[in-house]
């Protein structure tokens, strides 16, 4: 049985290291020999997390560059575990010392001491959003492997609502793949041309008054094979939602139409000539083979005030948080795709 800091069955990825330790990182093990090793994509992951990007985001800066220390050769992976080490560099611990005796509203800071008698108040030790480095470290390895046995498969995470501001379902309609592949180079990767002034307003303002509010993060997925997930205890979609609401701030869970569905009257709901992204790609547990469209709500960042404002934090957690949703995704799709390959001996 894996540990509670691991994540996976068959593409197992274990995360280390506290905020303000000596490091943070993962250990990927089921990864399979002869996989071809993507330098570039692993930097990419890794960048697009990175705090210190922008003007709307933490100001920690953190240059995160990963060691690679085991499982790769030549280029290409070896089947043993892969461990990469992301060394700590601007850590400020000393704004943290309120903590230890005002544990922050809605943050994990007095659950985590009580529940293990002894823990690290520096950033959160293991409570805070660092710890996703290791789950983007963990979702790139994952990304090698895709591009390899399924290269049209296309994972794409945005904003589609930052505090206030939200996409309408007829602009959620009207985007396209190649729109959402944009979605980097909006503020706060929220994809609204006539919005995104006045986001970048508000987050500016909050980050400047110790303000924060949360969000909606959508990761659309393409060319998904069909058939993977399992039909009883480990469908496509409960993995999916474990893998979301283990991510810190993460309050709802939504796939396809999620709780609009509700509303609907069954014979209208399940039309023969809808085209299944209201069911979201998976039904009975089992991936259709259309698009999959998976949608996390987070809450506002919980820290907020002077405790905001002396350390660096950020206003609206999804921003970072889209490309750590996009990892968790990758590890549930190579896990299932691993998996399927003993599902039938003909």
């Amino acid at each position: 049985m894996n540990s509670a800091n691991s994540f996976g069955s068959r593409f197992v990825v274990t995360s280390f290291g506290e905020s303000h330790g000596p490091a943070m990182g993962a250990v990927i093990d089921g990864m399979p020999a002869g996989i071809l090793w993507d330098e570039q994509i692993l930097f990419n992951e890794i960048q697009r997390r990175r705090p210190g990007t922008s003007a709307v985001v933490s100001s920690r800066n953190e240059l995160d560059t990963p060691e690679v220390l085991s499982g790769v050769y030549q280029g290409k992976t070896l089947g043993t575990p892969i461990a990469i080490l992301i060394r700590n560099q601007d850590a400020r611990s000393n704004d943290y010392k309120q903590i230890t005796s005002q544990p922050r509203p809605g943050h994990g800071d007095d659950v985590w001491f009580t529940k293990f008698g002894h823990s690290d108040p520096r950033g959160g030790g293991r409570s805070s959003g660092r710890e996703t480095i290791a789950r983007v470290v963990g979702g790139a390895v994952a990304r090698m492997f895709l591009k390899e046995v399924c290269p049209q498969l296309k994972i794409i995470g945005f904003a589609s609502q930052i505090g206030p501001f939200f996409l309408s379902s007829h602009a959620l309609s009207t985007l396209s793949v190649t729109d959402l592949y944009q979605a980097d180079r909006f503020v706060a990767r929220y994809p609204s041309p006539a919005q995104e002034k006045d986001v970048e307003n508000l987050l500016l303002e909050a980050k400047a008054h110790g303000l924060s509010y949360g969000g909606l993060a959508e990761i659309w997925i393409e060319g998904v094979p069909k058939n993977l997930g399992q039909p009883v205890f480990r469908k496509l979609k409960a993995d999916f939602a474990s893998a979301f609401m283990g991510v810190g701030a993460v309050t709802t869970f939504e796939l396809g139409d999620g709780v609009q569905n509700v509303k609907e009257e069954g014979s209208q709901f399940h039309r023969r000539e809808d085209d299944g992204s209201r069911y979201g790609g998976i039904r009975g547990g089992i991936s259709t083979g259309e698009r999959i469209r998976l949608r996390a709500g987070f809450k506002p960042t919980s820290s907020v005030l002077d405790v905001a404002k002396k350390g660096r934090h950020d206003p609206c957690i999804v921003p970072r948080a889209i490309p750590v949703l996009e990892a968790m995704a990758a590890l549930v799709l190579v896990d299932h795709i691993l998996w399927a390959r003993g599902d039938r001996f003909v």
